[in-house]
């Protein structure tokens, strides 16, 4: 995922999500615990965990969602 502006993430639950930093910045409250990720950390959130954050411009990481039906597959 990549993103070129801030951008506010409410909170919510869903899978198993596991993310790497590529770049950029991200905070995260992942229960109640309010962490902030940088260029090489990574990150995890067990399913159902309530989560919130904010997402800075120039962020991008590589995530993975423990959820199969997360994300349709792309014809070409």
């Amino acid at each position: 995922m990549e993103f070129s502006e801030d951008v506010e993430l409410p909170e919510h639950a869903h899978e198993g999500q596991w993310g790497i930093v590529l770049e950029g910045r991200i905070d995260l409250t992942i229960g109640q615990i309010k962490q902030t990720f940088i260029k090489g950390d990574r990150y995890f959130i067990p399913e159902g965990v309530h989560h919130s954050g904010k997402i800075y411009a120039g962020y991008s990481d590589i995530t993975y969602f423990d959820q199969k039906s997360r994300y349709k597959p792309k014809e070409c």
